[in-house]
């Protein structure tokens, strides 16, 4: 059977993702990720070679596998039309393949590189700045148009661990429309890159300023009654969940499988994780929606 004459139901029992992204943003962690949760992972697959890889699952469906994930190295003008050809060809043959682009501040970036000795792979005679913006310049358009962007800047590799699993959706083989990542962060630490949506919890009085509760964080109880007890806290939920509502289903007629709520306060401790935690419970389970949560800077100093 070839893929021309395979069927849109046997195509749907199939999944077929594209993990790309910036140099040094993680993409061996999040293939690493892949694979553990059952993907079969192709690593530096030429961009030419993804309608031929999508053909594997047609050989034998009964042996191959269900889930093919292709990791995908783009660094140049050249690579970026045979990706999106690719892709074109992927498409127009019937396959609804995910694109997965991880991407981090050039800050990380060059701490990364530097933590390895390793200069950037387009950096040349130039600073790793130059290299990192060449990149950048060459990716704008894919990421641009990356069905789920993820921002690993501020994640270590257990927390990058976490997010893609999240990205990946429950194992409990519920049916899942849209994932949201309710993401709580520091503003101090910046805004993330991949939020969607941004909401601002420093109109609340910070826990931070109460000795007792400064010890603690967003997570304990104490702390938790104390964010949702000020004034507007309860009302701002409520509003916002009644906000989101049209926007959720908006994302649905578009096809949109992935959002990221990003929830910031000062330093990402308190009232930015407490307003996370709530939000995730009022919005987890609502028409196929599935709902979690990811604290990015809850343990930073």
């Amino acid at each position: 059977m070839n893929s021309q004459a395979m069927t849109d139901a046997e195509r749907d029992r199939h999944e077929v993702l594209v993990l790309t992204g910036m140099s040094g943003a993680g993409r061996t962690s999040a293939a690493n990720v892949l694979e553990d949760s059952g993907w079969y992972v192709i690593d530096n697959l030429p961009p030419q070679m993804l309608s031929p890889m999508a053909e594997l699952l047609t050989a034998n469906s009964d042996r191959t596998p269900s889930k093919l994930a292709a990791v995908v190295d783009v660094r140049s003008r050249a690579f970026f039309t045979d990706f999106r050809d690719g892709l074109d060809r992927l498409r127009d043959e019937g396959w609804r393949p995910t694109v997965l682009f991880l991407d981090a501040t050039d800050e990380a970036l060059v701490r990364r590189f530097e933590s390895v000795r390793r200069p950037h792979p387009l950096q040349g005679e130039g600073r790793m700045l130059d290299g990192i913006q060449r990149e950048r310049e060459t990716l704008r358009d894919l990421r641009a148009n990356a069905d789920v962007l993820i921002d690993t800047s501020g994640l270590n590799v257990h927390q990058l661990t976490a997010k893609v699993r999240q990205f990946l959706g429950p194992e409990d083989g519920a049916e899942v429309k849209l994932r949201i990542a309710v993401l709580s962060f520091g503003f101090k630490y910046g805004i993330p890159l991949d939020a969607d949506i941004v909401f601002d919890m420093r109109f609340l009085p910070n826990p931070f300023w109460n000795p007792e509760l400064r010890p603690f964080t967003g997570k304990d109880q104490v702390v938790s009654e104390f964010v949702l007890a000020q004034p507007g806290a309860s009302e701002f939920l409520d509003r916002a969940v009644d906000m989101l509502e049209p926007m959720l289903a908006g994302y649905l007629r578009e096809g949109r499988s992935y959002v990221t709520i990003a929830v910031g306060c000062t330093g990402g401790k308190h009232r930015s994780v407490a307003m996370s935690e709530a939000l995730r419970l009022r919005l987890d389970g609502e028409d196929g929606i599935r709902a979690v949560v990811v604290h990015r800077d809850l343990g930073r100093e």
